[in-house]
């Protein structure tokens, strides 16, 4: 690194000037690294955080609110707590999604196999294009332009319009619906007075 000093007027600063060898060390300048560290932390906390399911569709524990006024509180307290399971309902609509629709599927199996082809093709040799070289990054754009047009006639839109309505109503059914471990115990104090 270069230290240069400025002078302006009233502004004054270091500036550190990056070598171009450091900065460029044979990887595109916007390029991302992912840690299959968190994610593999993520998933396993995801998992690690899935009530039983038997706890989760307990139909036992559904109970119509009485008024308005306790639903946000139930809502909030049962996202908290069925957080994964509400999770995998959601990549259960997804799947849902996708093997209905067969145009979708292909689009899909078309895009990742274009994707794997890229990746084959780079493992031997870059591709080159009119002399010039492209890069994995490049090619995987080319690739999403080229299959947006395959996404729009296979109804992507709407599908993943139709994922995120029919969750949000699942999970707030769900949500709304399902008492908290307090209102049970109200519940079941009701009961005992009853009887």
């Amino acid at each position: 690194m270069t230290d240069t000093k400025l002078d302006f007027g009233n502004i004054a600063g270091d500036i550190d000037i990056p070598d171009k060898q450091s900065s460029l060390t044979g990887k595109g300048i916007m390029s991302l690294s992912l840690s299959n560290v968190s994610a593999r932390e993520w998933i396993s906390k995801t998992r690690e955080g899935i009530k039983p399911w038997g706890e989760f569709i307990s139909t036992s524990k559904f109970k119509v609110p009485k008024s308005v006024k306790p639903v946000p509180g139930r809502v909030m307290k049962n996202i908290e707590h069925f957080q994964s399971n509400y999770m995998f309902v959601f990549l259960g609509l997804v799947v849902f999604c996708v093997l209905t629709s067969p145009m979708l599927l292909v689009a899909i199996a078309a895009c990742l196999g274009a994707c794997y082809i890229i990746s084959l093709k780079n493992a031997e040799h870059k591709l080159r294009i009119l002399g010039k070289e492209l890069s994995v990054g490049q090619q995987y754009a080319v690739v999403g332009v080229c299959s947006f047009p395959l996404f729009w006639l296979a109804g992507a839109g709407s599908a993943v319009f139709w994922i995120i309505g029919a969750s949000f109503f699942f999970i707030m059914l769900h949500a709304s619906m399902y008492m908290t471990p307090d209102e049970q115990e109200a519940v079941e104090l009701e009961m005992d007075e009853v009887v």
